[in-house]
């Protein structure tokens, strides 16, 4: 028994149905393949094979691109807290070298001139003090000359009264304490650097979203 021959490999397929008097029923679906092109059917088929061919390299450098910008994303999203990070310990090593620079700075010139912060305070103060029978200035131990450029400050400033000295050996370098009959005035450099680092802590930490400043400048 001979096995049959698929219709595709048979040479000719008659499947063309007639009619008794010779008309078409049913048209063969058989239809052969082209062999031959013309010259513009050729051109018609490279145009749309490029067409098809950069409409396919778009789409892959399209995905290629979303892929690009995800792993940037991503990268960013890594590489941004620490970019932050660094930044914040930039800024406070910063603050704090400044600070300590600021330190030395101030402690040289309150050592060539200590009497300064007292006199400014004298010039700022004349008006409160200018109806005061009496002035008490309590500071470490000054020299005559010391205590006269005082009293010339003093009487520069307005005061008529009379000045009293109190000598306070265990003062820092500077500092002073001033009393009068309705008032008050003192200041103590070493009290103002630790009132200014304080200051400089808790702007660095309201700067990083923390509401209050880590004790001696250390985060967790």
């Amino acid at each position: 028994m001979s096995t049959p021959v698929p219709i595709l490999s048979r040479p000719f397929v008659f499947d063309t149905e007639f009619d008794g008097v010779g008309d078409v029923v049913r048209a063969s679906s058989f239809r052969p393949a082209k062999r031959s092109y013309l010259p513009a059917e050729v051109d018609a088929l490279v145009a749309q094979a490029r067409l098809e061919g950069r409409e396919a390299a778009l789409a892959e450098a399209d995905s290629l691109r979303s892929m690009a910008f995800s792993t940037i994303g991503q990268a960013l999203a890594t590489g941004l807290p620490a970019l932050a990070e660094v930044a914040r310990a930039h800024r406070e090593q910063s603050a704090e070298l400044a600070l300590a620079a600021a330190r030395v700075i101030a402690s040289a010139a309150l050592d060539r001139l200590p009497t300064g912060p007292l006199q400014a305070a004298l010039e700022s103060l004349a008006q409160e003090v200018d109806a005061s029978p009496r002035l008490t200035i309590r500071s470490r131990t000054l020299d005559e000359a010391g205590r006269a450029d005082i009293e010339r400050l003093c009487s520069e400033a307005g005061f008529t009264g009379a000045v009293a000295f109190r000598e306070e050996p265990g003062m820092p370098v500077a500092a002073f304490c001033l009393e009068w009959a309705d008032g008050r005035a003192e200041y103590d450099p070493e009290a103002a650097a630790d009132r200014l680092a304080e200051a400089l802590a808790s702007a660095l930490a309201a700067e990083a979203g923390h509401a209050e400043p880590f004790p001696n400048g250390t985060r967790n």
